[in-house]
């Protein structure tokens, strides 16, 4: 019974601290509610993880019934706000737009490819003859890369946040270890994994962790065109034609 729920109440856990987010740095609430909806949707992906990654007991029995759950749009809405301004906040640091002269034309068809490169490459990889969780964390991987590539003024956030969220995602995975004992044996597809993990995690949650902070940490600005890095300095403006 307490198995039936854990799936449940773990996503739910993941709204504290986005609410925590949310009344304290109301500064990033607009990131926080924008990003969210973006990755709320990924969680309709569940179908491709059920049951070959893992096979939670969900409510009202959905994820074995239709491979669908309720609590993974859950999960993946918490994950979206908190993941793209864990940075910022710990940083005290506010992206700011970039001017035109900042926004290199030459890296535009960068920016364009870097946006669609962690679709690609799941999609390319999700049919070799592995387990779904690699084409996941290789697609967002991928995408940091690309990101980076194309806004090198990103790159330190992107690393830097990935370590954040790591250690964000560890805590709650430890939770899941102590408040529900024997839950990921039975769980998590384990047989069709490395069986490496760290105090019990498996390592393809830590992966996924960190590569989840990679990319999500500055997609914002990469999107928007804000820079961290240059935020709260002068901006450089055109000069004046003669």
């Amino acid at each position: 019974m307490v198995f039936h729920y854990a799936w449940a109440v773990w996503s739910s856990a993941f709204l504290l601290p986005w609410l925590g987010l949310w009344l304290l740095a109301p500064a990033c609430r607009a990131t926080m509610w924008r990003m969210s909806l973006v990755t709320m949707p990924f969680g309709l992906t569940e179908p491709l993880f059920v049951p070959a990654y893992w096979n939670p007991p969900s409510l009202f029995d959905l994820a074995q019934n239709t491979g669908f759950d309720l609590e993974s749009l859950v999960f993946s809405f918490a994950i979206g706000g908190a993941g793209s301004v864990l940075y910022d906040v710990l940083t005290r640091q506010h992206p700011a737009i970039m001017t035109p002269l900042e926004r290199e034309p030459h890296r535009l068809d960068w920016h364009r490819a870097a946006l669609v490169v962690p679709i690609v490459t799941f999609i390319g990889l999700y049919w070799l003859p592995w387990n779904p969780i690699y084409p996941a964390i290789a697609a967002m991987a991928t995408g940091g890369v690309a990101a980076a590539v194309c806004r090198p003024d990103l790159a330190r956030k992107s690393l830097v946040g990935g370590g954040i969220f790591l250690g964000y995602y560890a805590m709650f995975m430890a939770a899941l270890l102590v408040f529900a004992p024997g839950y990921i044996e039975r769980v998590w597809n384990l047989p069709q994994l490395t069986g490496i993990g760290v105090l019990g995690i498996p390592m393809e949650e830590l992966l996924f962790g960190f590569t989840f902070g990679v990319y999500w940490t500055s997609v914002y600005e990469h999107l928007t065109w804000r820079s961290t890095a240059q935020a709260g300095r002068v901006r450089p403006t055109a000069m004046p034609s003669a």
